[in-house]
C-alpha cells in the first residue's frame, strides 16, 4: 500500500528582511490527519515560516508542496484556494461585527448580506454541532471573551473549507481551563481527518496534543522528532541550544518591612459596573504575592488602579505614605515618582506603542530622566539609544536594534523590551501583569530570574498571572481572585492546583 503524500511539504525555503535571514533553507513534511507541533524560541522565525505558507509572506528560495502537489501561494486568497487556514496569536476579528458577519467577511455570495447571512448561519450551527465549537452566531466580538474569539477564528477557517489549519500560539491568551477546551476541539479535528500546524513555546501543549514536533532555532530546523519519543528537557535543550532550567531557581523569601499595603480597594469600570470588591492585602519587602484567577474577575483592574490607569476608592499606601486615588493627581507619571513599575497585561495596547523604535518606547513614562536630557528643552536622543542598546543587549532581545520599531519584533521580544524598560528602574513596587504570555521558554527563564533577582534585592512584586505554574513557582504567597474578591490566600507549598481552580470558580475558600 502507498504511503499517502504529506499534507504539507516546504522545501528549501528561505527568507530574508534585509540584514535578518529569518528562514534558512527550511525543509519539512506535515502527514494529514496529524497535530505537528513547531516550537522555538521567540524569532527563530517559527511564523516566518508559517506566513509564507499562507501567503503572507512570499519565499526568497524554496518550494510549497501541498497533496503532493507543487503548490505557489502569492497570498492569503491562493492559500484558502488549497485550504489552508491559519488562527493568529492576535485574533483578525472586527470587534464591532457579530460572530455570523466576522466568519463570512471577505467570502460573501454577492452584494445582498442576506442570502449570505442564511447561508452562514446554518453551515456554522453544523460545524459548531459537529466539532464542537458552540458559539453564538449573533454575539458581538467585543463582548465576548477571548476563549469564544478563538472558536469563531477556528470556525472562520472552517466555513472556508480549511483541511490544512495553522494556530499560532493559540493559548497565549487562554485560561488553563479554555486551553483544555481548545485541545479538545484540535483533538476532534484530527479525528475528522484535518491537519493541525501548532505553533506554540509550552512544552506542556507539545507533549499533550501533538504526534511530531520540529524544532527551531535561529532561522534554521535543527530537529523533527516523534513527540512520543522525546521530552521536555530534550525539547528545551534542542530550542535553545543549552540545558534549560524549568523550575524557577530561588531561595525562601526573606519578608521585611510592608512597603505596599491595600486596604478596602473598591474599582467601578465606566459600564457602573463594580470590578473589585473590598479587596485588601500586602506585600512586604522581599516578598512576591501572586493573584491566580480567570481572566475577567477584576485582576485587571486591580492593576490598573495600582498602576494609576484607573480611578478607585478606598485605600493605598506605599512606604507609608498613602496615594490619591481621585484621579487628580492619579496617573502613571505620579506612580513613577513613587517608586511603582508596571509591566501591564497587554503590551500591545498598553506596554508599547507599536509604531514607535524600540528606543522610542524604552524612554516611555520615563522621558524625564535626568541622564535623558540634553537641556531643557530637548531630550539626548543619542543617551537613550545608547540605553536601550545596553539594555536589549542585558536583555537579550533579538533583533538588538534600537531603530527597529515595535511591531517588527517577536512577542516575546516586545514583552523584554517592556520588562526591561520597567525593571532597569529599580522600584520599589513592580507590578507585572502575565510576564510571559507568548514568550519561548529561554525567555521565560531569563524573565522569572528577573523577577526572583528583585524580589531578591528587597522589592515588593506583585504578580498577576491566568499561568497557575508560573503563579506556584515564582509565588512566595498566592492570592485567589473570583468576582471582584480575594476568595483565600494560600502558602504555595501547603496548597495545589486543584484547589487554587476551586477558589478561582468561587467554589470554596476563605475571606482575606
Amino acid at each position: 500500500m502507498t504511503a499517502p503524500a504529506p499534507a504539507i511539504e516546504l522545501v528549501g525555503i528561505s527568507k530574508a528582511f534585509g540584514p535578518v535571514q529569518a528562514n534558512k533553507d527550511i525543509s519539512i513534511r506535515v502527514m494529514p490527519g496529524t497535530i505537528h507541533g513547531i516550537i522555538g524560541e521567540n524569532g527563530a522565525g517559527k511564523s516566518t515560516l508559517m506566513s509564507i505558507l499562507y501567503g503572507f509572506y512570499k519565499a526568497d528560495a524554496g518550494e510549497v508542496f501541498i497533496n503532493g502537489q507543487k503548490t505557489e501561494i502569492p497570498d492569503s486568497q491562493a492559500a484558502i484556494a488549497a485550504g489552508i487556514g491559519m488562527v493568529f496569536q492576535h485574533f483578525k476579528l472586527v470587534e464591532n461585527f457579530t460572530v455570523l458577519e466576522n466568519v463570512i467577511l471577505g467570502v460573501e455570495d454577492g452584494f445582498l448580506l442576506r442570502p449570505s447571512l442564511t447561508k452562514a448561519r446554518k453551515e456554522l450551527k453544523q460545524l459548531s454541532e459537529e466539532y464542537e465549537l458552540h458559539v453564538d452566531p449573533d454575539a458581538v466580538i467585543e463582548e465576548i471573551g477571548v476563549g469564544m474569539q478563538q472558536r469563531v477564528e477556528i470556525l472562520k477557517a472552517l466555513y472556508r473549507q480549511a483541511d490544512i489549519l495553522i494556530l499560532d500560539e493559540p493559548t497565549g491568551v487562554l485560561t488553563p481551563a479554555e486551553a483544555d477546551q481548545l485541545f479538545r476541539i484540535l483533538g476532534r479535528l484530527r479525528e475528522e481527518g484535518k491537519t493541525i500546524i501548532l505553533i506554540t513555546h509550552k512544552l506542556r501543549e507539545i507533549m499533550e496534543i501533538t504526534d511530531t514536533v520540529s524544532v527551531m532555532r535561529r532561522g534554521e530546523m535543527t530537529a523533527t522528532v516523534k513527540t512520543a519519543e522525546t521530552d521536555p528537557a530534550q525539547l528545551a535543550e534542542l530550542m535553545v541550544g543549552r540545558k534549560v532550567l524549568l523550575q524557577v531557581d530561588k531561595v525562601p523569601a526573606k519578608p521585611g518591612d510592608v512597603i505596599l499595603d491595600v486596604q478596602n480597594l473598591n474599582v467601578t469600570d465606566a459600564q457602573g459596573v463594580h470590578r473589585v470588591k473590598n479587596v485588601s492585602f500586602n506585600i512586604r519587602a522581599g516578598e512576591i504575592l501572586g493573584i491566580a484567577g480567570v481572566a475577567g474577575n477584576g485582576q485587571s483592574e486591580l492593576l490598573e488602579v495600582l498602576g494609576g490607569y484607573e480611578k478607585g476608592t478606598g485605600t493605598i499606601i506605599v512606604n507609608g505614605q498613602p496615594i490619591d486615588l481621585t484621579g487628580k493627581y492619579s496617573d502613571g507619571q505620579s506612580r513613577r515618582k513613587r517608586g511603582i513599575a508596571h509591566v501591564p497585561e497587554d503590551r500591545q495596547r498598553e506596554g508599547l506603542v507599536m509604531n514607535f523604535s524600540a528606543w522610542e518606547n524604552t524612554a516611555f513614562g520615563y522621558h524625564s530622566d535626568p541622564r535623558y536630557q540634553k537641556n531643557a528643552l530637548f531630550m539626548d536622543h543619542a543617551a537613550i539609544k545608547a540605553d536601550t542598546a545596553e539594555k536589549m543587549k542585558r536583555f537579550d532581545v533579538r533583533p538588538p536594534n534600537p531603530l527597529l520599531a515595535a511591531k517588527n519584533f517577536s512577542g516575546g521580544n516586545q514583552q523584554k523590551i517592556v520588562v526591561a524598560r520597567e525593571i532597569e528602574r529599580n522600584p520599589d513596587v513592580l507590578l507585572i501583569g502575565q510576564p510571559t504570555r507568548g514568550v519561548d521558554i529561554g525567555a521565560i527563564e531569563f524573565i522569572h530570574k528577573q523577577i526572583v533577582a528583585l524580589r531578591d534585592q528587597g522589592k515588593a512584586i506583585l504578580l498577576v498571572s491566568v499561568e497557575l505554574d508560573e503563579i506556584m513557582s515564582l509565588s512566595d504567597r498566592i492570592a485567589v481572585m473570583f468576582d471582584g474578591r480575594i476568595m483565600g490566600e494560600r502558602l504555595p507549598q501547603d496548597t495545589n492546583v486543584q484547589e487554587l481552580g476551586l477558589l478561582m470558580a468561587g467554589v470554596q475558600g476563605d475571606a482575606a
